[in-house]
């Protein structure tokens, strides 16, 4: 993908809006159970992960422009303000623990060096934007950690640039703010208009020109958006909602949480028309897919 130079502000506003799949064997076995997105017990799954896991550095990585093209536009925004700065050190050592969490994509962790999440997080917990927890949002949502963020973001773009990626649940904003930086257009759906005029409201000092957000129910989908090279649920259902699989382009990849109370993230890949595989990557917890609109 080659990065075009794009125009500012970003106009906001929202876009309008059978069959069967056949899975493969997982490829992976499931790590335990699923655990909260909380610091502590996170802590066990990084201690596993990162003891097979060399670690040389851990500093933000350098990446060429074209990898993040909004980097320096979203840098640009706050590098004057006291207050923007003083949150750049917490950020560089949140990515230091990604490396050691085991995330190598440099693409991916240049993303989530550079967007600030302390202004995705409501005002009386913001001291703690860059722990590695999940947060509250409001409306009986969360905000994920950055671990499972760009984990799940990792594993979607699998070292390849992406032209159209579609987002389930935007949430406060922040994950598709990151998914923006390395990709060429991101549609984001959330189904709570309340949180989605939040994202809107989080997202417009930034300007970011090549991300939408839309008002609807994500388990439809972008029909007349799609065919989508990435897609990324950030809510867990107890399947794959069919019309976001008819919708996922040949040798795209689409990454979900699955389950109830034991819930494991899943990559689906679509090999041919009628044909998808399954892997089975590690325990998480999400909030629940839920369709319709409020």
């Amino acid at each position: 993908m080659t990065a075009k130079s794009r125009k500012f502000p970003l106009p906001l506003s929202s876009l309008d809006s059978k069959s069967s799949s056949r899975t493969g064997k997982s490829g992976h076995p499931v790590q335990n159970i699923a655990t909260p997105q909380t610091a502590t017990q996170n802590a066990r799954h990084q201690q596993s992960r990162s003891a097979s896991v060399p670690v040389t550095r851990c500093l933000l990585p350098r990446v060429p422009d074209h990898a993040t093209p909004f980097r320096s536009e979203i840098m640009a925004q706050h590098k004057p303000a006291d207050a923007a700065t003083a949150y750049e050190a917490p950020r560089r050592a949140m990515v230091a623990r990604l490396v050691r969490q085991g995330i190598a994509d440099p693409v991916v962790l240049a993303a989530m060096g550079t967007v600030p999440r302390h202004l995705f997080i409501e005002s009386g917990l913001v001291g703690q934007a860059y722990i590695d927890a999940s947060l509250p949002i409001g409306y009986e949502q969360t905000i994920s950690q950055p671990y499972i963020v760009a984990r799940m973001i990792e594993v979607m773009r699998n070292g390849k640039s992406l032209k159209n990626v579609l987002e389930i649940g935007t949430g406060c904003g922040y994950q598709a703010a990151v998914l923006a930086q390395l990709c060429e257009n991101v549609y984001s759906i959330e189904r709570i208009k309340l949180l989605h005029e939040l994202a809107k409201k989080n997202l417009r000092s930034l300007r970011i020109a090549n991300l939408r957000l839309h008002y609807g129910d994500g388990m439809r989908g972008l029909p007349e958006v799609a065919p989508f090279d990435g897609i990324i649920l950030a809510a867990a259902g107890m399947q794959i909602p069919d019309a976001l699989l008819q919708q996922l382009a040949i040798g795209g990849r689409l990454i979900a949480p699955v389950g109830e109370k034991q819930q494991v993230l899943q990559l689906i890949e679509r090999t041919g028309n009628a044909d998808w595989t399954k892997t089975v990557l590690e325990g998480c917890y999400f909030v629940p897919l839920r369709p319709g609109i409020i």
